[in-house]
């Protein structure tokens, strides 16, 4: 997972890009990289499905939801591909509605204002309890990351004064130069795309319109995390400059190991120990459990006369719950047998007679390996 790049990254859109703008970045992607345009390139090839599979996942309400709150790792598994072209037809016609796109405007181009660009993402670790990840909780997390100026309130200006109008994009952020009939544009070089200069910085951020300084954030951590998966959390990055947006936190999870339970997906391993005697006879056992309250701690287990070690029982809806909540997985209960290593005389003599007992009855069989719990 950590070799995907950022979905909105291969679209070259930002986090709030709506569904018309997600549509326009495809469509120029995918022409940008599209085999047919690009035959024999293997690099082109394996950019245009990877903008196919970026567009198929934040096209999809449910899926981009998704993938916003957990990135990749909620996704359990790669999306197929999203919608392509059928033939090299199908490139001249989306084409020309790109080039119909850029002569109406739609695209942005032809003097529309530029948008505000977006602060960066901060990205932090943060280990949990098997508890906490399992069930929920919040947390405060500390931060040390740039944060809007206070004193020019993210202008990046000196107080009293204000960013001005870039001379030569007139503010638009890009500048346009006709090449024939087609009209391209690029951002400007002077201002950079923000669309505005600044003539007298802010002292306290050298007009950068962000401070690093030390925060604290507020984060809710949903039932049923574990280890390797990431969290985010909207407007917590690093401030945008002259007043964007500012970026994402981005929480990376790491469940910490607990000496009771071994955790298998959604179902929980644990181990008990039972005398001979008990195998043989059967017991009732009080088992570990992870439930949301500390009190409860063990839940009851009937184990069979004849148990043998390394048998298992599966309790049903005493894991850890689902990320999406529907329901939990299952307590897995593996049994080992403790057989006496040092016997006094009276011991030895009793096991004697019941192993002559056993064989002369013919009762000495191998008795369940397993077994389930409901």
């Amino acid at each position: 997972m950590s070799s995907k790049r950022c979905y909105y990254e291969v679209l070259g859109v930002s986090r709030e890009a709506s569904n018309d703008d997600l549509r326009k970045a495809y469509r120029r992607e995918a022409l940008k990289h599209h085999p047919d345009r690009n035959q024999g390139d293997s690099a082109a090839e394996a950019k245009f499905k990877e903008v196919n599979e970026a567009y198929q996942v934040l096209s999809d309400d449910d899926k981009r939801r998704i993938y916003d709150q957990f990135g990749f790792a909620g996704l359990q598994g790669a999306p197929g591909g999203g919608p392509g072209f059928d033939g090299i037809g199908d490139v001249f016609a989306h084409m020309q509605d790109l080039f119909a796109e850029m002569f109406s405007g739609t695209m942005g181009f032809g003097g529309a204002s530029a948008r505000p660009r977006r602060g960066g993402d901060l990205r932090i670790g943060q280990r949990l309890s098997i508890r906490e990840a399992a069930f929920g909780c919040k947390r405060e997390v500390a931060l040390r990351a740039p944060t809007t100026c206070l004193d020019c309130a993210g202008s990046g200006a000196k107080p009293g004064t204000k960013p001005e109008a870039c001379a030569q994009c007139r503010g638009a952020g890009q500048v346009s130069n006709a090449r024939g009939f087609v009209m391209f544009t690029s951002t400007c070089p002077r201002c950079r795309g923000a669309g505005k200069v600044i003539r007298n910085a802010c002292e306290s951020c050298a007009g950068q319109g962000a401070v690093e300084r030390a925060r604290k954030v507020m984060v809710t951590f949903p039932a049923g995390l574990d280890s390797g998966q990431r969290l985010r959390v909207p407007g917590q990055g690093t401030a945008g400059p002259g007043g964007a947006p500012a970026g994402d936190l981005y929480v990376e999870i790491e469940v910490e190991d607990d000496e009771r339970f071994e955790r298998d997906g959604v179902d929980l391993v644990t181990r008990v120990h039972l005398a001979f005697t008990d195998a043989a006879l059967g017991a009732e056992l009080m088992v570990p459990a992870l439930e949301p309250e500390e009190t409860q701690t063990s839940l009851p287990l009937t184990v069979p006369p004849g148990t043998q070690s390394g048998a298992v029982f599966t309790l049903k809806g005493h894991g850890v719950p689902r990320l999406d909540g529907r329901g939990r997985g299952s307590l897995v209960v593996v049994v080992q047998v403790d057989v006496p290593t040092a016997l006094t005389a009276r011991a030895k003599k009793l096991l004697t007679e019941l192993d002559a007992e056993l064989k002369g009855s013919g009762a000495q069989e191998s008795g369940p390996r397993a077994a389930g719990a409901k």
